[in-house]
């Protein structure tokens, strides 16, 4: 059905807000490597992860995003492997990675942030993690969150220690981004979700990150799968069974991107990179060839007919996520 084979061997690189850190708009995302079958439906061996890290690090991308809680650290340690394999992190690549919660306790103070972080360096074999992330913090109210000792206070004084290079917060729910955004302290936003072919909930808290300076980093543009395999495979959208509504929406976008010769992960990921405001786009990887074949599905030519009978598509806004 699809035809394009061209597989682009390098990507241009741009600013990551006031970071100084210069990435492709394609970012490599690190959870599927590490394997994480309760989110994704699949396992993936420690050796196919590490080949898909290596991958990842040798590509045509120079942006990995990864976290500790990730398969309690499975990602990490993996990644870390294939850095072995080749000698310590490429020339100008960036390797992103967050701080957790104690999954097993909910316990998001200070001291497991410096935990958290510390065990990242460790699995890594680094001794200094240029971007780093407050994950899910949702799981804490916001005024946990920035309270004296708490996870954003000792992110600070990680970096003041040069641990840290620059600071960024990832999460879900937009307001509460927004919240933390507007402390001052983050140069660097992953909002999941919530800016899809389905989902714009995100409009507004992407507005507010760019006039603020703010690099904006856009991940599950597939939305856990669904926008990349279709619904007649895969039936999850952001990690839950997703309603007769939006598979109907989806299957109605599946059939216009056939139409038009275009694969539905060609244009669930093009509606992220073609949008001036985000700086880069991250694609979760389980297998070393999906690196190409995400390179191929980021420069898919489309018409833009095509984006004219999509638009009208998305969901209400009374369905999104937010």
């Amino acid at each position: 059905m699809y035809r394009q084979e061209h597989v682009p061997d390098a990507f241009p690189r741009r600013p990551l807000g006031r970071t100084g850190l210069r990435v492709t708009p394609v970012c490599v995302g690190g959870g599927p490597l590490g394997s994480m079958p309760g989110v994704f439906g699949y396992d993936v061996d420690a050796e196919r992860g590490t080949e898909t890290a290596l991958a990842a690090l040798t590509g045509p991308f120079n942006f990995l995003d990864t976290a500790a809680g990730y398969s309690d650290g499975e990602s990490e340690r993996r990644i870390g492997a294939a850095l072995r394999r080749i000698g310590g992190v490429p020339e100008g690549f960036v390797l992103a990675t967050k701080v957790d919660r104690d999954l097993s306790t909910g316990d998001f103070s200070g001291a497991q942030t410096r935990r958290s972080a510390v065990g990242s360096l460790e699995r890594l074999g680094l001794d200094r993690l240029p971007l780093v992330y407050l994950h899910d913090p949702e799981h804490i109210s916001f005024e946990a969150g920035m309270a004296p000792g708490g996870p954003v206070e000792t992110l600070l004084e990680l970096q003041r220690e040069g641990v840290i290079g620059h600071l960024g917060v990832a999460g879900g729910p937009v307001e509460l981004m927004a919240r933390y955004l507007r402390t001052g302290h983050f140069a660097a936003l992953i909002t999941h979700n919530r800016w899809t072919l389905v989902d714009r909930s995100a409009g507004d808290l992407i507005d507010e990150a760019v006039a603020l300076g703010v690099g904006v980093v856009n991940a599950a543009p597939f939305a856990s799968g669904i926008l990349a395999k279709g619904p007649a495979e895969f039936t999850r959208y952001a990690y839950r069974e997703a309603d007769a509504g939006t598979l109907e929406r989806i299957r109605a976008m599946e059939a216009a991107c056939t139409a038009h010769g275009v694969p539905l992960g060609a244009a669930a990921l093009q509606f992220s990179l073609r949008d001036p405001r985000i700086t880069a786009t991250i694609v979760g990887v389980s297998r070393p060839e999906r690196i190409a074949e995400t390179a191929r599905l980021a420069t898919w030519e489309i018409p833009e007919e095509l984006w004219e009978t999509l638009a009208p598509l998305t969901a209400p806004k009374e369905s999104w996520l937010y």
